[in-house]
């Protein structure tokens, strides 16, 4: 059996995300941490932790977008993916989560709080997870605009235009 992008789209029922791909959130911890107990970043309460299933196809990209809380991504299957991250010093760095640790890819990799992140699959897809500490809400999600993350970050101006919509 050929396990494609259309086999783990229709077996793990992923739904089109915002930010390009496919996801299906996996878990969500029953438990809370109360916002006075957060950073002042969070408007209110979040659970423990949250983690997806996310997959990328060849023709497609996760457009740059930050959020409040670290993310540690997983390599499930298919192709290694290249992640895209700049910090808050406007510095990119690219991550090649996959199997191959002698060449650099490797199966894990934490993109911290708070920092713009892209990426596309080197092959035909990529099924990864991600897990997000505390907990993902949409509420922490922001998109970024072409425009004013240029103007912030005028020395990124290239993989900005390539990886926003």
């Amino acid at each position: 059996m050929i396990r494609d992008a259309s086999y783990w789209i229709e077996h793990l029922n992923l739904l089109p995300h915002p930010e390009g791909g496919y996801y299906k959130e996996v878990y969500r911890s029953g438990e809370e941490v109360k916002r006075q107990s957060l950073p002042d970043r969070f408007p209110g309460d979040r659970s423990f932790s949250t983690s997806i299933y996310f997959l990328l196809e060849k023709d497609n990209f996760s457009a740059f977008h930050r959020i409040k809380s670290d993310e540690v991504w997983h390599f499930y299957d298919g192709d290694p993916i290249s992640i895209y991250v700049i910090d808050t010093d406007g510095i990119l760095t690219l991550y090649k989560l996959g199997l191959s640790p002698d060449k650099g890819i490797v199966p894990q990799v934490t993109i911290p709080a708070n920092t713009w992140f892209a990426s596309e699959s080197t092959g035909k897809f990529s099924l990864v997870g991600c897990t997000v500490s505390p907990g993902f809400d949409f509420n922490d999600f922001e998109m970024a605009d072409r425009g004013l993350l240029i103007k912030q970050l005028e020395n990124q101006h290239k993989i900005i235009e390539k990886f926003t919509r």
